[in-house]
């Protein structure tokens, strides 16, 4: 009697295994998308997606306001290079030690084949001490990365928010 028990949940535990891997064959597959995001005092970098097969690495420079962005191409070297100064967006003097966070989110606006279009993330800085933030694109044509050509261009703003109400300091 104890055999049989015991073979029982042999082939219950046999046959719980086989359901689960046909199972998981017809599941639909996602792929998984990670970013990352890095700061000091005055330099911050951050990845997002360019397309399927690509992403980018953005960094700014809080001293100059520099962005610049650089994806790799197929041979492991950098073919994409792209800037911005962020600066004259904030209205920010460089002088008054500005303070900036980034981020970058997923973009899934419409997409159409061959022109250069926003890459499937858009670069969020925000900044502070003016208390506002603000989105920037990537323009990235489909397919350039299998040709190999290098391609160089600038980022795109696309729109600012305030975040936070600026008080002024009293007068004196």
């Amino acid at each position: 009697m104890h055999q049989t028990v015991l073979r029982n949940r042999w082939w219950w535990l046999l046959g719980g295994l086989a359901v689960g891997a046909l199972v998981g064959g017809f599941w639909p597959h996602s792929a998984l998308h990670a970013v990352a995001t890095d700061r000091s005092d005055t330099f911050a970098i951050a990845t997002g997606h360019v397309d399927e097969e690509v992403e980018a690495v953005y960094f700014l420079d809080f001293l100059t306001g520099d962005l610049r962005a650089v994806v790799m191409g197929r041979n492991n070297k950098f073919q994409g290079a792209f800037q911005y100064n962020v600066l004259p967006d904030f209205k920010i003097d460089p002088a008054k030690n500005p303070k900036f966070m980034m981020v970058t989110g997923i973009n899934q606006t419409r997409r159409g084949a061959g022109a250069a279009q926003i890459s499937s993330s858009i670069l969020y800085v925000a900044e502070i001490t003016t208390g506002q933030c603000a989105a920037y694109g990537l323009p990235w044509i489909p397919g350039v990365r299998a040709t190999g050509a290098p391609v160089k261009n600038t980022l795109v703003p696309l729109d600012m928010v305030r975040f936070r109400a600026i008080v002024a300091p009293p007068s004196g």
